[in-house]
């Protein structure tokens, strides 16, 4: 009997697969052998990447909440992934960060969110009109930003690093799960 390809990777060979590249992009750290830039000398570079870490989960977070105003039956579904993006959010803030910046993990409810199907939420793209094409596009978001932490945590202090290279390897399965026929199931 042939073997032939399965159709969709498994979750443990979508773990593998992060974990090779964040090791990849490890080993390959690339530098142009310069100093830190003249911009905030005097903030360490852990604080900047942490302090940037946060501003893209919370960017996610609204990307969350706006799919879930526009689509009311994703708000359950959305929910275990968008709690996850708030701890991540919370876990990234470093110690000295105001409390209110963080994000709450609890999701606004729909009827106070601004946002409808295909309003584009301030500063983020349009959700669109379709459930599917709307989880599509929250998986791509999510699949963009773990990629870039992964390319991101070669430059990073040691415990950032493997923080960087969890959350983002949390990030490729949420963007499995978003796009996966298992996903819409309790």
């Amino acid at each position: 009997m042939p073997w032939t390809l399965p159709s969709r990777p498994s979750r443990r060979s979508l773990l593998a697969g992060a974990a090779d590249a964040a090791g990849a992009a490890l080993l390959t750290g690339c530098s142009d052998g310069g100093g830190p830039s003249g911009t905030d000398a005097g903030v360490s570079l852990e604080r900047r990447m942490r302090e940037t870490a946060v501003r893209d989960s919370e960017r996610l977070l609204e990307r969350y909440d706006a799919t879930a105003a526009a689509h009311p039956a994703l708000a359950a579904r959305l929910a275990p992934l968008r709690s996850a993006v708030a701890a991540h959010a919370g876990a990234l803030a470093s110690a000295d960060a105001p409390a209110d910046r963080t994000a709450s993990s609890a999701p606004p409810s729909p009827s106070t969110s601004s946002a409808a199907a295909g309003a584009p939420v301030a500063g983020a793209e349009p959700v669109p009109p379709k459930p599917e094409e709307a989880l599509t596009a929250l998986a791509d978001a999510e699949r963009s930003l773990a990629e870039a932490r992964t390319v991101t945590l070669a430059g990073a202090p040691g415990e950032l690093a493997r923080l960087l290279a969890s959350v983002a390897a949390c990030g490729a399965v949420h963007a499995y799960l978003l796009t996966s026929p298992q996903g819409d199931k309790p």
